[in-house]
């Protein structure tokens, strides 16, 4: 099973780990287009302050982010699980998880970002800030930066198992599952059972909670249907879709009662 998970667009500090080696990040594949956004996102922000907080489309009060992407080089790395923060990494747990679970979470978790691609939550990365909407004066969008590598690259990563896609639309539109893969894809709405209605919070916490469920009972399974069959048997309530043809993935929504 591969989980393709979005970013935190707040991280926790870099620390004072040893600084970033690219070369040792997963998905060797991506390292040119990482170079290409490392190198130009630094660049920016040492260079111009206001231009940089711009085009990242940062506040004032995140002034600061743009000396941190500065620093990107030589700041300390930690691994990328303890870098993103948020909702649904919160609900996650990642670090209180069991040394099983642990391992299986390295092996089956993908995180998307605007500026490595795709990492796993492993690999040893420092604090940045650059979601997949920038659009770089450079390079232009990322999103359209990153879908030719990764065309190239997620497919193998993909293997042949379930692809569980917990990704925003800003983080899926870097890469869409084509033909087999996209048939054995399920992607996940959280819905808020009363109303059908999405609720941001609501939606990332779950997903988070999703994931941990499944590393925590060691599920596995093997395509969508299995998957919906695991889903249940945890205690969610899911409605399925399967595709209306080939070359398409399924579509699940998980509703819940309560939002919290």
């Amino acid at each position: 099973m591969l989980v393709l998970l979005p970013p935190s667009e707040g991280k926790a500090s870099s620390g004072r780990g040893a600084p970033l080696k690219t070369e040792s990040l997963s998905l060797p594949g991506l390292g040119e287009a990482r170079e290409a956004v490392l190198t130009e996102l630094v660049d920016l922000c040492a260079a111009d302050e206001d231009k940089a907080r711009d085009v990242l489309g940062l506040s004032e009060g995140l002034r600061g982010e743009v000396a941190k992407n500065a620093a990107l080089r030589t700041a300390g790395a930690r691994p990328a699980g303890e870098i993103y923060t948020g909702v649904l990494y919160d609900a996650l747990g990642l670090a209180s998880l069991d040394s099983a679970a642990k391992r299986r979470a390295a092996r089956s978790l993908l995180v998307f970002s605007g500026l490595w691609g795709a990492v796993r939550v492993t690999d040893r990365i420092p604090s940045y800030r650059c979601s997949m909407g920038v659009k770089l004066p450079g390079l232009g969008a990322l999103a359209g930066h990153w879908r030719a590598p990764m065309a190239e690259v997620l497919p193998e990563a993909a293997g042949t198992g379930l692809v569980l896609d917990l990704r925003s639309a800003a983080y899926a539109a870097a890469w869409k599952p084509k033909g087999e893969v996209a048939g054995r894809t399920a992607t996940v709405r959280v819905l808020h059972a009363p109303t059908r209605k999405v609720v941001s919070h609501f939606n990332k916490a779950t997903k988070g909670r999703i994931v941990r469920s499944l590393l925590t009972d060691e599920a596995a399974p093997k395509d969508p249907a299995e998957l919906v069959e695991a889903l249940r048997d945890l205690g969610y309530e899911v409605e399925a879709q399967a595709p209306a043809g080939a070359g398409k993935p399924w579509a699940l929504d998980v509703l819940v009662d309560e939002v919290h």
